[in-house]
């Protein structure tokens, strides 16, 4: 595996925790400790934040999804339980989606059959609506 590859898998860390920290102890640098960065942490620490600066840039970098962790993996999951993308799906969601896409081909087919019958124009108001004759 290589160094992007390692990259391009998201952290097991979650944004949303980093995002809580970030604002509520972000001049302390507490997301840098959760992430793992703690030299960067501890140098937070003894400038409050950069004087302000450096927590304002990091709490836009977490809330924006573009903050990583001391192995430089994209803190980006809010929840870090839910499934990631590269992940299969479960049985029942595959089950689940066969079944609405046999469903939408039936409805498909029912538009084809009466489109053409709504395109047909209205008989005139004088005219009888019915062929039939009794």
């Amino acid at each position: 595996m290589t160094i992007s590859d390692v990259h391009d898998i998201p952290s097991p860390k979650s944004r949303g925790i980093a995002f809580a920290l970030a604002a509520l102890l972000g001049p302390f640098g507490a997301h840098r400790f959760y992430v793992g960065k703690t030299g960067t942490a501890v140098l937070m620490l003894c400038t409050v934040g950069g004087l302000g600066l450096w927590y304002l840039y990091d709490l836009i970098l977490v809330a924006g999804g573009s903050f990583r962790d001391i192995d430089g993996r994209l803190v980006s999951r809010w929840d870090p339980e839910e499934v990631s993308r590269g992940e299969s799906l479960s049985a029942e969601v595959l089950e689940e989606l066969s079944f609405l896409r046999s469903e939408v081909a039936e409805l498909s087919e029912r538009v084809d059959f009466t489109d053409p019958l709504l395109a047909q124009p209205r008989p005139a108001e004088d005219q009888p609506r019915s062929t039939l004759r009794p």
